[in-house]
């Protein structure tokens, strides 16, 4: 009890105690200095949640576009972050920061001191608001360090979808490279992607086909679970659900992905999915036609999987955490209600 109340006062204070760092590094240390090559990279991502994760994975393709024979080594928390980027050959080491500091506290520190021991070119906070992202940045044995604030007059905030999640670090790199006399790409960023192998697509078809009463059909997955507010009534589920049915059944297959409590909103009145196995997951959703489902990880894996997402945001913010590959949308259900929602699941599907 008392190591969880330091853990929240420790959420706390790092914020304001870090909120500087980095503010000046940028003009005295980069701008117009001479370009270097950049062999070794450090990303400081201290987070354990799926969808953190994988919206991480744009950086790491525009990373290795950037330097292909770059080595990464990335600091997380959990175990998860082997599995998401198990097919990034790219990635060196994954360094696993303890959950709960300060009942690790020895190795929870070790870990911050490490970063100073060996040598990298560029080590970059993974997250702008990550308060332990900037510390580790900040410590490492790196000349050039992007920590994820920019002047206000670099003009990159004016970029419609600068502020979104999986964007930012990527815009952020981008500008920062510039200033050090690379030429950086003006492409779209890259999309969320898991990089799922063809052997992991064709066993997620099997199982598919096996989930579901007429594999002939495509398939409409939805999940109906999520993590606290952002998780929508049985009322809403169950309304949206028949609506669902009555609409496409005919067509399409409706399958449920269970999460990992093995509970359903809707009382496991359609056919279901469950597994533990992210990887096993997202094969089976990179089989689908289409995700419904709420901001989440689970969220966020559809769109790793190159599977086209509608995300339902109600009280997180759609600007920051909305899907946007293939055609994926965000859909806010404070606007608009469940009919709206099956126009727009219509539009997607023809």
């Amino acid at each position: 009890m008392v190591l969880k109340k330091l853990d929240n006062i420790r959420k706390k204070l790092m914020p304001r105690l870090t909120q500087n760092i980095g503010k000046s590094h940028f003009n005295k240390k980069v701008k117009g200095t001479k370009k270097i090559k950049i062999n070794t990279i450090l990303i400081c991502h201290p987070n354990q949640r799926l969808g953190n994760l994988l919206l991480l994975t744009p950086l790491l393709q525009e990373l290795v576009a950037t330097f292909p024979d770059c080595k990464i080594d990335i600091i997380v928390k959990g175990n998860l972050a082997n599995e998401v980027y198990k097919e990034y050959r790219n990635i060196h080491k994954i360094i696993i920061l303890p959950r709960r500091p300060f009942e690790e506290l020895s190795n929870y520190l070790s870990i911050f001191f490490s970063v100073r021991t060996k040598k990298y070119d560029l080590a970059i906070n993974g997250a702008e608001d990550s308060s332990s992202g900037k510390i580790l940045t900040h410590l490492s044995n790196s000349k050039y360090k992007v920590y994820g604030s920019l002047e206000a007059q670099s003009g990159i905030e004016s970029e419609d979808d600068y502020l979104h999640m999986a964007k930012n670090t990527v815009y952020n790199f981008r500008y920062y490279l510039e200033q050090m006399g690379y030429i950086t790409s003006k492409s779209k960023v890259p999309n969320l992607d898991l990089k799922l192998t063809k052997s992991e697509i064709i066993s997620g078809k099997e199982i598919l086909c096996n989930s579901v009463p007429n594999s002939n059909k495509k398939t409409i997955l939805i999940f109906t679970f999520a993590t606290g507010e952002k998780c929508y009534s049985k009322d809403w589920w169950d309304d949206f659900y028949e609506k669902l049915k009555t609409s496409f059944s005919d067509l399409y297959n409706i399958l449920e992905i269970l999460p990992m409590e093995n509970v359903s909103q809707i009382d496991f009145k359609t056919t279901s999915f469950y597994s533990k196995n992210i990887r096993e997951i997202a094969s089976v959703m990179a089989n689908a036609e289409l995700f419904i489902g709420a901001d989440s990880g689970i969220m966020h894996l559809a769109s790793a999987s190159k599977t086209t997402t509608i995300g339902l945001f109600s009280v997180t913010k759609e600007y920051k955490y909305q899907p946007y590959n293939n055609d994926s949308t965000s859909f806010n259900t404070n606007e608009k209600n469940t009919k709206d929602l099956i126009d727009a699941i219509r539009e997607r599907l023809h």
